[in-house]
């Protein structure tokens, strides 16, 4: 089970943080996070794409303060509660931005939000190779010491919490189940979006070359998009200027509020 929410309003408090909010009708991006990841990991990118574009950070459960939500172990009931806590709330013009789990994460919220026809403009998967390749991958099955080597492999958690017991021991929990859910996700047969996709990744990721970014063209029934950054899984941080671009790129083509169909709904 999922953890417990006694309304919407409540709900979307709990999963989203608007570090930056815009008094501008303009577009939201919604930006999920890395396994092991916060909301607080897009406050740069929020900070970047500020005012024009409003970025809503999603905040997992079990970590910062949404620690007191119980983890989610499965991709596509994470992306049920988010579509839940959704609710209401895509009145204007928005697009999806997910970087590693999160874009499997974001993938799946887009076929829940184009069935309910809410679906977003567009759809940016980062870091992740497309739900159609297969890597057995266990991480989550190992002992702590093998958690720490994989994270010292992606370079993506500060060495702080690497080299401090205690507060090791608060964010194994967390990146286990995370592990968990990216590691068991499987999409149906043949899923895809009618949403916009563009991939990003990084040309030395050791988590997902070129080609596995690539395939992310076979979930797209609509327009397909790949572009290649220098560096790691964690290229967002290295490359953070030429990302933010990028998105802005693929952000021209969405509607204004007032030209979008749902501003005239």
């Amino acid at each position: 089970m999922g953890p417990h929410v006694t309304s919407n309003a409540d709900a979307f408090d709990q999963w989203i943080r608007r570090y930056h909010p815009s008094s501008e009708r303009g577009l939201r991006l919604i930006s999920l996070p890395h396994a092991g990841g916060s909301a607080s990991a897009y406050f740069a990118l929020s900070a970047a794409m500020a005012p024009s574009v409003e970025v809503w950070s999603v905040q997992y459960p079990g970590r910062q303060d949404h620690r007191r939500g119980q983890f989610c172990t499965d991709a596509h009931e994470l992306a049920g509660h988010l579509a839940q806590a959704l609710q209401g709330r895509l009145d204007q013009p928005y697009a999806l931005f997910g970087h590693s789990m999160g874009a499997a994460v974001a993938f799946e919220l887009t076929r829940l939000l184009e069935q309910a026809g809410q679906g977003p403009e567009a759809l940016v998967v980062s870091g992740r190779r497309a739900p159609s390749t297969v890597r057995d991958e266990q991480v989550h099955l190992r002992d702590d010491a093998g958690i720490v080597r994989e994270l010292r492999l992606l370079s993506g958690t500060d060495p702080v919490f690497l080299r401090d017991p205690e507060l090791l021991a608060m964010i194994l929990p967390v990146l286990r189940a995370d592990y968990r859910v990216i590691e068991t996700y499987a999409a149906e047969p043949g899923a895809a979006v009618a949403t916009p996709v563009t991939a990003l990744v990084g040309a030395d990721d050791p988590k997902t070359t070129v080609e596995e970014a690539r395939a992310w063209s076979r979930h797209a029934s609509g327009a397909f998009d790949l572009r290649v950054f220098p560096g790691g899984h964690f290229f967002l941080d290295e490359q953070l200027p030429q990302v933010v671009d990028t998105l802005r790129n693929v952000l021209l083509s969405v509607p204004a509020a007032g030209d979008s169909k749902r501003g005239q709904s």
